[in-house]
């Protein structure tokens, strides 16, 4: 990306962060950046690599925020390690956007459905590889489509749960992961 391009990029994408997706228009998006529409339209193809390039920075941030994190001592808390990074305030406006690309990509609404396969496999290889750091070796990869799919649940849940009931929920899973590792007869994940 050339260097206006990766600006008016990382710019765009906090404006999408912090009023979604959804109803998006470039003429309020271009104005709140400091530029304006063409502007937008000469760096970007059209709306659509405006938005599908967005949703890969938002991506690329949540991905890296994930990386950083240390391995954990074990599998038990490396699922409580993950829900809060993964449950962060800046994070969850990355999980928001995620979840309205993937409603749209759901639907068969380009560029949606290509960025959103894309961004999957780069977050899932990134939560994978946290496991299999933290005790669950080749098992990372299935532990990590267990608790994604828990953490996007809760997510969604997150405004209509309490934090007792939310982290007791955290908890269950941390403890239903490390146990099913157990059971399976590897090794004590801890």
């Amino acid at each position: 990306m050339g260097d206006r391009r990766t600006t008016l990029a990382d710019a765009a994408t906090d404006y999408v962060l912090e009023h979604g997706l959804i109803g998006m228009s470039l003429r309020p998006l271009a104005a709140a950046i400091g530029t304006s529409d063409r502007m937008l339209l000469y760096h970007f193809r059209d709306k659509d690599d405006l938005v599908a390039t967005v949703l890969r920075v938002s991506n690329d941030r949540s991905v890296a925020e994930i990386r950083e994190l240390p391995a954990s001592p074990g599998a038990h808390r490396a699922v409580l390690d993950l829900w809060r990074v993964v449950s962060s305030p800046h994070q969850a406006r990355c999980q928001r956007l995620y979840v309205e690309a993937a409603a749209l990509g759901v639907l068969g609404r380009e560029p949606f459905v290509e960025v959103v396969a894309q961004a999957n496999e780069l977050w899932m290889t990134a939560l994978a590889d946290h496991l299999a750091a933290s005790g669950l070796g080749a098992g990372g990869r299935r532990a990590a489509r267990l608790v994604e799919a828990t953490f996007v649940g809760l997510m969604l849940d997150d405004p209509l749960t309490d934090e007792t009931t939310l982290a007791a929920s955290v908890e269950d899973l941390a403890r239903a992961v490390r146990l099913l590792w157990e059971q399976a007869g590897d090794r004590p994940l801890g």
